[in-house]
């Protein structure tokens, strides 16, 4: 029983841990592209918020998991905060890292995908639900930011978002079912997924994009 109990602390304080990590991360993302879009100060902040948590809410209501932690825990609405108003006055220093919005989302996203898969399978749920949410997670925040600035969300486009995450919280599932450690199943989870995002952004590494069709439009007809 004390064994169980352990265990089970130590799945929601890692969990808090990456939610909190990746809430960071996602909200520098969503920050810094405000700021590209010359958003003002409340702008840039709810667009940190957005982005920092629309994926974990998401997942906790999915789950069952009401009201959502970022929605009770102060921590989230801090950290998110915080990380906009780093970014609101230190831009030009986040700047001079290599296309700074894909780095953090990638990062966000790695958090995101291993927190979402391990909170899921803390509540029961099977493993390919686990695997799905876990990826929801990772994507939602990054939605969440395009849609607020009107841009098609990277998830709906061709390079390798969706399926990074998919990869990361299948891992975590993956070792779970083997009976891995936690900590090493979400360390390989992550690192997997944030090497699959970034290796889609420097290699241009794409999907099979819909091709258009040369069938002519009926509205042409006479």
């Amino acid at each position: 029983m004390a064994e169980f109990q352990m265990a089970d602390e130590l799945l929601r304080t890692l969990v808090l841990i990456l939610d909190l990590c990746g809430t960071f991360a996602f909200a520098l993302s969503g920050a810094m592209a405000g700021i590209r879009r010359r958003l003002d100060v409340f702008g840039v902040l709810v667009l940190s918020f957005a982005a920092a948590t629309f994926g974990g809410i998401s997942r906790d209501l999915l789950i069952g998991a009401v009201p959502p932690a970022a929605l009770v825990d102060w921590r989230y609405l801090a950290v998110s905060l915080l990380a906009g108003l780093i970014a609101f006055f230190w831009s030009p220093l986040i700047q001079k890292l290599r296309n700074p919005v894909r780095m953090l989302d990638a990062v966000g996203l790695a958090f995101f995908a291993v927190a979402g898969a391990e909170k899921t399978l803390g509540f029961g749920l099977s493993p390919l639900m686990a695997a799905l949410l876990g990826m929801l997670t990772g994507i939602g925040g990054g939605v969440a930011r395009d849609v607020l600035l009107a841009e098609i969300p990277a998830v709906l486009r061709s390079d390798l978002y969706a399926v990074a995450a998919l990869a990361g919280a299948a891992i975590v599932v993956g070792g779970s079912i083997l009976d891995l450690p936690i900590i090493v199943a979400a360390l390989g989870g992550g690192l997997v997924c944030f090497g699959l995002r970034m290796a889609a952004i420097r290699r241009g590494w794409q999907l099979p994009i819909a091709q258009e069709s040369d069938m002519p439009d009926s509205s042409d007809k006479g």
